[in-house]
């Protein structure tokens, strides 16, 4: 079965367009090395937990939203092949100004897939 790369990104509201330019550059950087499906997702209906929730996990401040992204990959050998080519890519080089988002606070872990169901 495939593997998958999860991701939750603090966005501040404000660069949600920026969030989505340098998405939109890398993309098509993780399918060219590998990856079949690369899926960025803008927080719409995020209920606050008692104990945690996708706010929470980021501690996204009051101005922020929550960004849930994935990439799928044919397998771990291949994701572990591609992070390395994406991130020596020069394409993929960006300064901290172009960063419109806190790389502190992104939580992210790959993950084997167990059921998949649907296209």
């Amino acid at each position: 079965m495939s593997y998958v790369e999860g991701f939750l990104i603090p966005v501040p509201h404000d660069k949600r367009d920026a969030y989505l330019a340098v998405a939109e550059k890398a993309a098509p950087i993780f399918r060219e090395y590998g990856a079949t499906e690369v899926v960025e997702c803008w927080g719409q209906d995020l209920q606050d937990g008692k104990v945690t929730d996708f706010r929470k996990a980021v501690k996204a401040e009051a101005d922020e939203n929550v960004v849930f992204s994935w990439i799928v990959y044919p397998s771990k050998a291949v994701r572990d092949e591609a992070v390395q080519k994406v991130f020596s890519d020069p394409r993929m080089q960006f300064d901290n100004d172009e960063m419109p988002f806190s790389m502190q606070r992104m939580i992210f872990g790959g993950f084997e897939t167990m059921l998949r169901q649907g296209d």
